[in-house]
Formats: C-alpha cells, sequence, structure tokens
C-alpha cells in the first residue's frame, strides 16, 4: 500500500450513494458473491478502455505490460486487493466515478432495494457495482494512476457520509505506471473471500469469460492465472456446452437469470464478425428509458469498441452480448459508427438473424419463447409501428390474449376466420377484465367473431398504422364503420330483432341535445345488448391513441361519434320522454363514457340527473 501525504480532502457522497452505501452496509444478501464479480468487470472495462485508446495514443501502453488483473489475499492484514493495469482515474474520475452515481435510474434502483427480499441481483444492473464491496468491507482504500501521467491519487471511505481524496505519498512511484488497485478491509463474517478456493469459485462461475489474465496471488505459492480469458465467441460452438453459453452471457450482460434464447454464429463473406447473443428470461429495470438503448457491445478483432452502436434496432434493445468484426477499422470513431456502411450491413443481417432465431424459438420451444414474449412483447410491438421492411413478420411473431384465448397469433386467427369475414378485428383499451365487457364486442360475440384484446400502451401506436395481415386488414371496434351483415349469427335460426323506432327523430333529439360534445350521433352495428357506445371517426386516432396523447397534452381534441342502439328501450324512449329527453340524451353519452373508462364531463350533473330519472321511475313503479 502507498502512503498518503498531508493534504487530505474530506468530500461528501452524493445523496443516493449515501442511502445506497446505507443500505449495503446495514443489509445482508445471500449472494455477497456479487462484489468480486462486479469489481472484475469494473477492472476489465479499465482494460477494455486502455487498450482502445493506446489505438491512438501508443505510448499509453509504451512500458509493454499487457493489461490484466490481480488478485491478492491478505490473512494476516486481512484485506483483499483487486488490481489492474488498465486506463486508471485521475483525482476528477476518482471523484466523479465514486463519489457520485451519474445514472438516472439510481433512484429507481434503491427504490426496488429496498423492495427486494435479496437485492443482490439488482446491483448489476443498475452500475452500481462498485459499491457492492461494502458488503463484505468495512473500509475501502484505492489508488490510482491514469495511464500517460505521473500523479497518483488515493481514495478511501468507510461507507459514511463521505470520503477522503489525497496526492498518494512518494512509495507511489511503487505502483504500475499505470491502473487501479482496491483493497477491500474486510469484515469479520467476510474472511472466506481470503481463500484461494473462494476466490477461483467465483472466478469460474462469474469472471471465465473475462479477456484479460486474471491472476491470483495468494500468499504461498507462485501466482497463477486463473480464468481462460478468450472470447468465447470466436470459439466454435462445437466445442461449447450449455453451461458455457450460460456463464458467458452472466459475465457479459451482468445478470442472474438464464438466458431465454442463444444465438451464435459466424459471419464469412464480403464482411466477417462473430455474433453471441442472448434474449434474457426476466425484464431489466431500464427497458423502458426514454432513450431506448441497447446494450449490444461492438468489438473489432477482440478490441473493445463500444456499447453504443446501436447494433440492433431499438425494439429488441432488451437483446445482449457481443458482435466483434474483422474488417471494421480498430480507430473507428463515434461520427463514423454512426454513417459506416459496413456497420449498417451487419446491422440489417443481425436484426434478420435475431427475428428468425426468434420465429424458429416460437416454433420449436414455445415455452421458452414465452418467457421472452412475457417479458418483452410490449417492446417487440414497437418493430411493427416502426420497422415497415419487417412488418410482417413481427405481426407473424406478436402473441395476442383474444376473445379465443390466450398467446393466439394472427395465423391462427386468420385460419379461424368466420364465413365472409374479411377484417381482422380488435379492440384497445387498459385492461383485458374492461376490454371483455366492452359493449362494442357484442355484435361481433353474437358471431364467434374473434377479437384482439390490446392492453398494452403501445398497442395505441402501432394498430394506427395502415395494417394487414396475409391480405387481412387489421379493423378497430372502436373506430369507423362496421358492418356484419354479411357474417352469420351463432344461433342461426335467431334473426337479429328489428327496431320499430324512428331512427331520424331520435338522432335528432339526441343530436340536437348534446350539441358539440360528439360529432355525430349514428344507429350502431356493434351492440346488441347495450344503449350506446362511443366510437371514432374513419380518419384521425383511434379512441385509445386519443386518450393516451390527451394525457400527455399532445390530443387534437376529437369529437367522439355516440352510437345508439335503437333496439334498447331508452333509446326508443327518447322521443316519447317530453321534458326527460334531455336527460336521456345525457345519459347515452356519459354512460358510454363511463363504459370507456372516463368520467362525464360534470359527474355531479350525471348523479343529479340519473338521481331524478330513478324517482321518477320508481313513483311510477
Amino acid at each position: 500500500m502507498t502512503t498518503i501525504d498531508a493534504a487530505v480532502e474530506a468530500q461528501p457522497f452524493q445523496a443516493e450513494v449515501s442511502e445506497l452505501l446505507n443500505l449495503m452496509v446495514h443489509s445482508v444478501y445471500s449472494e455477497t458473491d456479487i462484489f468480486l464479480r462486479e469489481l472484475i468487470s469494473n477492472a476489465s472495462d479499465a482494460c477494455d478502455k486502455l487498450r482502445y485508446e493506446a489505438i491512438a495514443n501508443p505510448a499509453l501502453i509504451g512500458d509493454g505490460e499487457l493489461p490484466k488483473i490481480r488478485i491478492v489475499p491478505n490473512k494476516k492484514n486481512n484485506t483483499l486487493t483487486i488490481a489492474d493495469t488498465g486506463i486508471g482515474m485521475d483525482r476528477q474520475e476518482l471523484i466523479d466515478n465514486l463519489g457520485t452515481i451519474a445514472r438516472s435510474g439510481t433512484r429507481s434502483f434503491l427504490s426496488r432495494l429496498n423492495e427486494a427480499k435479496d437485492g443482490a441481483g439488482l446491483i448489476g444492473q443498475f452500475g452500481v457495482g462498485f459499491y457492492s464491496a461494502f458488503m463484505v468491507a468495512d473500509r475501502i482504500v484505492v489508488t490510482s494512476r491514469r495511464a500517460g501521467t505521473d500523479e497518483v491519487w488515493t481514495w478511501s471511505s468507510s461507507g459514511g457520509s463521505g470520503f477522503e481524496i489525497a496526492a498518494a505519498g512518494k512509495d507511489g512511484a511503487q505502483l504500475p505506471v499505470r491502473g487501479t488497485e482496491i483493497v477491500l478491509h474486510l469484515k469479520t463474517d467476510a474472511a472466506k473471500y481470503l481463500e484461494a478456493y473462494e476466490i477461483e469459485r467465483i472466478v469460474t462461475a462469474y469472471s471465465d469469460n473475462i479477456q484479460f489474465p486474471i491472476e491470483l496471488v495468494p500468499e504461498e505459492g507462485e501466482p497463477r492465472q486463473i480464468n481462460s480469458a478468450s472470447a468465447l465467441w470466436q470459439r466454435p460452438k462445437s466445442e461449447l456446452k450449455p453451461e458455457d453459453y450460460a456463464q458467458a452471457y452472466k459475465s457479459i450482460a451482468g445478470a442472474f437469470d438464464e438466458p431465454a434464447m442463444t444465438l451464435h454464429y459466424r459471419a464469412e463473406g464480403r464482411y466477417s464478425y462473430a455474433v453471441l447473443l442472448f434474449a434474457p428470461s426476466t425484464k431489466p429495470f431500464d427497458l423502458f428509458e426514454p432513450a431506448r438503448k441497447g446494450k449490444v457491445k461492438l468489438y473489432v478483432r477482440r478490441v473493445f469498441i463500444t456499447d453504443d452502436a446501436d447494433l440492433l434496432p431499438a425494439y429488441l434493445r432488451f437483446i445482449r452480448g457481443v458482435i466483434d468484426s474483422e474488417d471494421l477499422p480498430l480507430n473507428i470513431s463515434r461520427e463514423m459508427l454512426q454513417n459506416n456502411p459496413q456497420l449498417a450491413q451487419i446491422r440489417k443481417a443481425v436484426t434478420g438473424r435475431v427475428i428468425g432465431e426468434l420465429e424458429t424459438l416460437g416454433e420449436k420451444q414455445p415455452e421458452s419463447f414465452a418467457k421472452i414474449w412475457d417479458a418483452f412483447g410490449p417492446v417487440i410491438k414497437e418493430g411493427i409501428y416502426e420497422d415497415f421492411e419487417r412488418r410482417e413478420k413481427l405481426l407473424a411473431l406478436s402473441r395476442f390474449t383474444t376473445t379465443s384465448g390466450e398467446n393466439r397469433t394472427l395465423k391462427q386467427y386468420v385460419a379461424d376466420l368466420k364465413p365472409n369475414q374479411t377484417e381482422v378485428y380488435f379492440l384497445v383499451g387498459d385492461s383485458i377484465e374492461r376490454l371483455k365487457s366492452n359493449p362494442k364486442l357484442e355484435s361481433a360475440a353474437a358471431r364467434g367473431i374473434e377479437v384482439l384484446l390490446l392492453t398494452d400502451p403501445v398497442d395505441a401506436f402501432w394498430t394506427s398504422a395502415p395494417l394487414d395481415f396475409e391480405g387481412k386488414p387489421l379493423k378497430s371496434l372502436s373506430q369507423g364503420d362496421i358492418d356484419f351483415g354479411l357474417i352469420p349469427l351463432l344461433d342461426d335460426k335467431k334473426e337479429e330483432v328489428k327496431s320499430d323506432a324512428d331512427e331520424a327523430s331520435i338522432i335528432a333529439v339526441i343530436k340536437a341535445t348534446l350539441g358539440d360534445r360528439v360529432a355525430d350521433v349514428r344507429a350502431s352495428q356493434r351492440l346488441t345488448a347495450s344503449a350506446s357506445c362511443l366510437v371514432a371517426g374513419s380518419h384521425g386516432p383511434d379512441r385509445e391513441l386519443e386518450r393516451l396523447l390527451a394525457r400527455q397534452n399532445r390530443g387534437v381534441g376529437t369529437k367522439p361519434i355516440l352510437e345508439i342502439n335503437l333496439r334498447h328501450p331508452l333509446v326508443a324512449a327518447v322521443v316519447q320522454a317530453g321534458a326527460n329527453a334531455a336527460d336521456l340524451s345525457f345519459l347515452l353519452l356519459e354512460q358510454a363514457q363511463i363504459l370507456d373508462g372516463e368520467l362525464p364531463e360534470d359527474p355531479a350533473a350525471f348523479a343529479n340527473r340519473l338521481n331524478r330519472l330513478v324517482v321518477e321511475g320508481l313513483s311510477k313503479a
């Protein structure tokens, strides 16, 4: 260890870090092994960054020492050291990286950590891995020299409200010319992490595929490498076992679940590249972050370049893994990445392979595919709206809850079309239960017509595009005209009762009463039992999309169309109701709003109106 000069500067932690450390220090998790995996992962990132920066500045590794990671247990001092010869950190980087958490997910992490029975599984997902070391250490000292500089800085903390930082003393010259050394002063109950076999077990389980040598320096005996340090994606599939892929997934993705799908192949030809991708079986915390960034890492000839290259479209952002190119230049810049035609070709080809693999999984391993769809179905459906080229494939890939069952495909739907049915019908809402009781289903149900019940927020958007599947247009039951006249009723002996009501007179009274509250009033082909419902016009947004846009103050304020069931007694009574005609007209509108999950414009007036009609009805009983 190095000594520290007298000029020690104390600084407070960012508020979220203090709260996080309090949880780490005072909570007990069943899997504290996570800390070593996270520190090794951070060391690997530092080595990756060094290799990348050395492409433009070879002097950074002018000493000839290749990047590596060392683990040094010391039972006498009760310390465990994790050191790397990576890029290192200067004073400001130590403060920024170890004193703050510059991630939007921090608050979400803390919230879920408080709720979780065992929060260890969340740590790797939220970029707060360094702080997991406080689960096993009551003091941590970090000494670092950034490659290409002479200054050595020491950061230390006992996990309280802050940390200390100072320039290292003269002994700092004994450090490597670059890199970071983390010394954990272990708690009494963490002594097992000083045992060589325990360290090897954790490295084998979580970090075997780290590309840099991980060297164990025991107190007795010679230092030895304890990981394979091979790029698994460059090895032939015939050499690998399922457990190898499971370990690689956990190492690359920083995950604890098992992958629901693994895709490993090498592309040869005009462009050569290796692909190792995984679909998780559980949902990551940041799946719906506004940036919608992917997490596939780009390597060039085994050198890590970036995890921000958008190697897959945003609707496949849940995929984790690596793409390793043999042809891209090592010094490719961020601007070049955005406009590189070779990378665009790789992106197109890999996207097609991923979708094809999902299709195959859905056919041959439906249980595995169900895990992916349950977790990421709403994300995949974003592609139906965004990716015109692959729209048909994504529609075929999708699974739906319908009035006929769950996990239905459009292929199954089309195979079960009723005689004379030429469209695929759907209804969008906020819950399956509310949709199943929606009056707009009545006429379809009477004919046994299957209807897709769509409840994900994204459903209101992708269904707004003009869509068809195998030549059958998708049609909303809450928008435009509906005519089921050519489709026979399930009970062919029972004909729909014709209304004797004066359609023109009823509609005229209701229109005059409601005025500009509705765009139109018309007789409904959707309803068989209910009195009224609200629908959208043939042009413009559907009802659910209009509601979503209104919540974001982006709605255009389109007035709905009120459809009335002329066979219903309440509707038929409008003309003869006299003074009550206005109340009945408003009641038809307001009950339709309630059935759509909306509040009447004036709830108090609605209650008074309903009370008057009920009291009057009781007085005549």
